[in-house]
Order: structure tokens, then sequence, then C-alpha cells
């Protein structure tokens, strides 16, 4: 017997335009009907909503290939039966079912405080008969039909639109699965008094502060859990600890260490009620969340205030914290695949989890194969969502506008975002950039992108990347979108880790430090679209990048066991010198940070987190996988190198342009934004540029082109593992070079990146700088 459980991501959905009229509520056997009541459905109002004067609810739910739907309403979350059953009727141009109740008629019913739902529905591959009861078989003809129809209704469906949901499938007392099961064992298992249920809540007015609108060229990107963040921290109140009060705590801190947009692993409702069922087993836990199982729903077990509303107010006061401290908020989405995950078995058509979107019309929201028998899953993780379908679509960009709009989120990172430009149904993947169809297209053809100078609108950023053939999309998504750009990471990875095994040109170097405008130029884009990154959530943290020869996933908690990650991590223990590692991770930050795009860090990179070696801690909700505030005097001495390089960046525009680098084929004295230099200080030729065996690459920025404070930037950087001596260009008429900082292990210490006006003289044109092996020099010209 296989329990229900999320579908594990790897290391790692309506409104459709309605106009639903309500009929007569005709009553369930057994229960009277209620009167006749009519209400309009305007754009992007499916779910549960309080009329104006509060005496009435009306629900709201679509589903294309039902032939009768009911509606259950509750006292409680679990354990008890329905208060109250009533069904709702069709409107067949839209698709949209619907029912309104009073307030006074569910008090008459006992529900006299918090109003739970759920829906029961019918359609062909089990119609509704009369003689059916909760637990019955009656009228069931099969598991799934010939067009994918997957009904049941002995399974409680919790509402796709719902603000809240209840609790997640699993909890402490609720630790089998198999009653959401279908198939022969389990179909005739009724979920009702344990299934999930959406909450009615009020429309609330909660501010969530003033939206900044800074360039996305201007950010600096920090990912993190927001449990992770301050479940481990004794600074903040326990009961705040790992929850969105917690974190809104932080916001002070981000802020300090430069930080200007915090991007929030999952916070939509995911199954994780269990993990701390035994802290010592990471058996089916679910920490990231990459496991959706309702798109509105901030995730309840973050909020200290878990009562009905309280992890939408708690949501909101958190964004208002990080607003006030002039901080985004982003939150990692998950619409390519839901949390009701795959067939339980393989080579099984009947045996699947009925939570919602499957249950309700298994064909509209995922993608099947050609014989509709089961999901088309090209990202590994239980099958995907049918992103172009105009029903799911809607459910995408409406979930999106809530978030941005009630919730207040400025930015949006999309996990394996290929999937939202499939334009197959079923059958088969085609991934477009131009079909405006598309779920990619539709996203920003509704609220679009923040211009590229700043101002009102919304920073979407994307995983161009999947599993399966079709879906490496680096450098193809369109106009409006940002990538993660793992040619970037893995091109600094290689230089740095790979040195004779890997060959990287100093062209290559030069590419991704100056923006990849082979990715990105072609079709209208700028730098500050490629989001450069060298670790993220995904894979090492940047210290074990630097420590670790290969993954150790099966160590004891808190440290794992994990299963799955990547084999090939492109990481190098640094010949065991822990010297020469934080050496290497001081590289990797400062080439991150001096590149042209924007520039992404993962939560702890600051300190150099340790997960020792586990490269895809996804199950691990442990003490090992949240941040410390507890840092050795290396450990603090790396976050002041951090604070003040994150410093640099954002007081040089030069670091950060708006468009692609104009360059220079001189020796650099010219007017170009950028030149580009050999260590002996002349220009690059073909042959070098095009040469794995040349490691040590120089460039100027000249500041007069971006308003720059200063007239002058230079950057060494010698990957080489001995020692290079670098010819400096000219830093302008009248002017010297000034060293900022030297990554080296000599320069190590509190004061390795210089503060403003304490920058040692180095020398003018044609001075030599002798730079270390594996390290990078930045001079300023005064």
């Amino acid at each position: 017997m296989r329990p229900f459980r999320p579908a594990r991501a790897r290391a790692r959905l309506v409104p459709f335009l309605l106009a639903a009229v309500l009929g007569a509520l005709l009553a369930v056997p057994g229960l009277p009907p209620l009167p006749t009541a009519a209400a309009a459905a305007a754009p992007g109002d499916l779910g549960a909503r309080y009329s104006d004067d509060g005496t009435g609810i009306t629900f709201r739910v679509h589903s294309s290939a039902a032939t009768r739907i009911a509606l259950y309403v509750y006292s409680t979350a679990s354990g008890s039966q329905e208060k109250a059953s009533y069904l709702l009727t069709k409107d067949t141009s839209t698709g949209v079912w619907s029912a309104t109740v009073t307030v006074q008629e569910l008090q008459q019913k006992g529900v006299t405080g918090t109003v739970y739902y759920g829906y029961r529905a019918w359609g062909p591959n089990w119609p509704w008969d009369p003689a059916w009861t909760k637990g019955s078989s009656a009228g069931f003809l099969s598991d799934v039909d010939s067009t994918g129809n997957r009904f049941n209704p002995n399974k409680l469906l919790s509402d796709p639109y719902a603000r809240e949901l209840s609790h997640d499938p699993l909890t402490p007392s609720q630790t089998a699965g198999d009653v959401y099961g279908t198939g022969p064992q389990y179909r005739t298992r009724d979920s009702g008094a344990v299934a999930p249920k959406g909450i009615v809540l009020p429309d609330g007015t909660a501010s969530t502060g003033t939206k900044p609108t800074r360039a996305l060229k201007d950010d600096v990107v920090y990912e993190v859990h927001v449990k992770g963040l301050t479940a481990n921290d004794p600074g903040i109140p326990a009961s705040a600890r790992g929850t969105y009060r917690g974190a809104a705590l932080k916001a002070a801190d981000l802020a300090a260490l430069g930080v200007t947009a915090v991007e929030f692993l999952p916070v939509q409702e995911t199954q994780n009620d269990t993990n701390d069922v035994d802290p010592t087993s990471t058996s089916g836990d679910n920490y990231w969340g990459y496991s959706t199982l309702d798109y509105f729903a901030p995730d309840r077990r973050y909020s200290s205030d878990r009562s009905p509303g309280g992890p939408t107010r708690e949501f909101q006061a958190m964004v208002k914290a990080y607003h006030d401290a002039g901080i985004k908020v982003f939150t990692d989405v998950v619409y390519n695949h839901t949390g009701e995950g795959g067939p339980w078995n393989a080579n099984d058509k009947n045996t699947y989890s009925l939570l919602s979107l499957r249950g309700l019309d298994n064909p509209t929201y995922y993608s099947l194969t050609s014989d509709r028998q089961s999901p088309w899953d090209n990202t590994g993780v239980g099958g995907n969502v049918n992103t172009y379908n105009p029903v799911t679509r809607s459910l995408i960009t409406d979930s999106l506008a809530y978030w941005k709009g009630t919730l207040g989120v400025d930015g949006f990172r999309f996990d394996l975002a290929p999937v939202l430009g499939n334009t197959c149904q079923h059958g088969c993947f085609q991934y477009s950039r131009t079909d405006p169809a598309t779920a990619l297209n539709s996203i920003t053809a509704r609220m679009p992108a923040r211009p590229a100078g700043g101002g009102s609108g919304t920073d979407w950023i994307a995983e161009p990347w999947a599993l399966g053939s079709g879906t490496y999309q680096v450098g193809n998504f369109p106009a409006g979108w940002s990538e993660w750009n793992d040619q970037f990471r893995d091109t600094v990875r290689r230089d740095q880790n790979k040195l004779g095994v890997e060959n990287v040109t100093p062209g290559q170097l030069a590419n991704r430090f100056a923006g990849s405008s082979d990715l990105y130029e072609d079709d209208g884009r700028a730098p500050f679209n490629s989001v450069n990154f060298v670790v993220a959530h995904d894979g090492f943290t940047l210290a074990d990048l630097y420590s670790c020869n290969s993954k150790n996933n099966g160590q004891a908690w808190p440290y794992g066991p994990s299963d799955g990650g990547s084999d090939n991590n492109l990481s190098w223990d640094q010949g065991g010198s822990a010297a020469n590692r934080r050496q290497a991770a001081r590289n990797g930050f400062a080439l991150l940070m001096l590149s042209a795009g924007t520039p992404m860090m993962t939560g702890g990179d600051e300190y150099l987190r340790s997960l020792k070696c586990n490269n895809n801690p996804y199950n691990l909700d442990s003490p090992a996988n949240w941040l410390s505030t507890s840092w050795s005097g290396d450990q603090a001495t790396f976050r002041t190198f951090a604070q003040r390089l994150i410093a640099f960046r954002k007081a040089h525009p030069s670091l950060r342009p708006a468009g692609f680098y104009k360059a220079s084929d001189t020796n650099g004295n010219g007017l170009a934004q950028v030149s580009w230099f050999t260590a002996g200080g002349g220009a690059p030729d073909d042959a070098y540029w095009t040469s794995a065996s040349e490691h040590a690459l120089g460039w100027r920025l000249d500041g007069s082109e971006f308003g720059d404070s200063a007239s002058a930037l230079y950057v060494g950087y010698n990957g080489w593992s001995g020692d290079v001596d670098f010819t400096l260009p000219s830093p302008g008429t009248g002017k010297q070079w000034y060293r900022v900082t030297d990554t080296a292990a000599w320069a190590e210490g509190t004061g390795q990146v210089a503060t403003p006006g304490n920058e040692a003289l180095i020398g003018g044109t044609g001075t030599v700088y002798r730079l270390h092996g594996r390290s990078a020099l930045v001079l300023i010209a005064k």
C-alpha cells in the first residue's frame, strides 16, 4: 500500500471570462432546498466570496466535464461530518458551477463560526446514482475513462481558488494517505472528515506598504526559505521563529547586509504538516515546498497565527515590513506540477490521489498522454500542469494577480518555467516563446514587467529549464522575462574548480561577466534579464561548492539523509585547505557582484553556511538546514567581505548597466564603456579570446559613461594557480589606481574590502600589480 505523498521537487494553476447565473439550489437527498438566489460572476471571481453586506456566500468552481457538483459545508476543519450540502448549478456557456448560501441558513445548520467547505464531483466515469451514499460505489464505471476524467464523489475536493486551506492532507493525527486514493483498494474510502477544506474569508484591506519601484538591474536578490531564515535565531522571539512574523523582524538585518529583494522559496500551501512527526526521520518530509496544494493560500505552517485569516494577515504584515525597509518581496512559485502528484504505482492507471484539480477536471488541469490514461511528465515530478488550457491559464494569472495585488508581492520566480510555454495540451510538449496564448505571454500581458529603468510593474524571473526534451530554454524566454542564467554559474564554476579539466576561454568569461549578450541581446533584452548566480537552493551552498569533491546526501540527520541531487556539481575541495576554500568563495562572490546582470545569492552564503556536502536538502526541515546567527570568526569576516562588496556594487552604476556594454578593441584609453585587457595590458586578439590556455583577464569600466562617481573601475582576475603580473591600463588623466579589494589570502580580514576613502594607492598607467593565484583585484580611479 502506498500512502499519499506530495511529489518531490527534483534537486527539485483560473478565471475564465465568465458570467455564472445562479438557479434554484437543489439539496442533496436528505437536506431541504435553499431559496432561489442569483448573482453574476465577474472575471476572476471564482472561489467563495461573501456578499457586500455579509449576509450570503457565493461559491463558484469551474469544471467543464463534471455532470454534478455538490458543495459540502463544515463547522470544523477535521474530524466531523458536514453540516449541510447543496447542489451547484452549471452555466453551460462558461463551465462555472455556482451556489449562493445565506449566512442565516448556515447558522441554522450549525455553522456559526468559520465556514469550511469542499466539493464532491460526478462525471462520465462515475455518473450520479440516487443510491450513492458516502463511501459507496453506486454509479461507478471506471477510475479513468477514455478522455481522462477521474471523478470520484467519495473524495472531498478543495477549491482551487480557496484563499486559505484548513490543513494539509497529512497531519500528525492523519498520517495515512490511502483515504485520498482511487483504484480498487481505495476508491470507496470517504475523505470528507479528514480532507483539507477551503476557508471562506472576508475580503481584507490590510496594507502591504509602498512597493519599491527600483529597477531590477539595481537589485541584489537574496534567496531564502521563510522558515529557515529565523527558525534557529535566538534574536527572534521563540513564538515567531520560523514564521512570517519572524521573517518580518529580519528586514532591517537584510537591508544592512545590502539585500534589496528577498526571494522566498515557495510559500503557497504545500504538504509540510508532517515534517515534525519524527524530527529525526526525513522520509516523506517536504521542506522546500515545491509541491503546491493551493495557489492562493499562504502556507499556514509559516504563520504564528494559524487561525482562519491569520496566515494571510501575517504574510501581508511581513511584506509591509520589507517594503518599509525598501526591500522587494519575491516568491518562488510552482505552476508546472502540483501536490496531487502522479500514479502511486508504475503501470497502474487507476490509483492516484484526488485532492482538488484532478477530481474536478483532470484533462483541463493536467497534461495527459495521448490515450489520456496517464500524466504527461517531462519534469520528473509527477505530471505537468496543462498550462495551455485557457481555464488553467486563468487560474495561474488569477492567483499571481492575487499575490501581487492583495498580498503585495513584487516579483515571482517560476520553477521549471518552460512548462508555462507549452503549446500542446496532451500527448506532447512543444515550447513557444512567441505564441500569445501561452501562460508565459498571458502573464506579462495581464501584468506587465517592470520597465528597465524602474517604476511600477512586476519582476518576472524564470528557471528556464526542466528535465525532458525541449525544456532547456535558457535565453529563449519572451520579452519581459528575466532568467536564471546557469551558463554564468557553470562558467564561473568550471574556471575556478576545473582548471585543466574543463575548457574555459577568456571570451567565455568576458561574455558572462558582461551580461551574456549571446543569450539576451538578440531578442531585445538587457543584461539585467540575466539573473546571475553561483549557487542556489538547488545544489551545494557557496561554502560546500569549494569544500566538496562530490555530494554526501546519505549522512545522518540533521544533515541527511536526502535522495537525488546532481552528480555533476563542478565543485572542488581546493586541496583540503581551509584558507584556499575561503579564498575561492571570495572569488566566486566577487565575480558575482562585479558582473553585469542581476546577482542572486542564497541565504547563508554571506557567512559560508555549510550542509556538509548535501546538495539536495529538499526534505531537511532541520537545524542544519536553517540559517544560523552563531558564526565563527572566519564566517563573520566573510560576512563583512560580502556586505562591503554588495555596497560597492550598489555605489557604482557602471557595474549595473541598463544595456550591454559598448566594448573597445584598443588599449582602453578611448570612450568605450568597457575595455578588455590581457594580463600584460594589451588588447586581447582573437587567438587570446578563444584560447583555453589563457586564464587571466582584466577589464576597465569607464564610469563617466554611466554617471558613476568613479571615473573608472578596473577588475583583474587571475584564474591560474600561480601568481600573474598585471600591467594596469590608464586610470584617466590626472588619476591613479586605488585598491578596493584583493581576494587573495594575504589580504584576508575585516578590511579586505576597503571602505570608501580608505582604498590603498597602487599607481598609474603601466603599474605592475602581482596578483596571486586564483584571485581577483578591484581598483578605483581617484
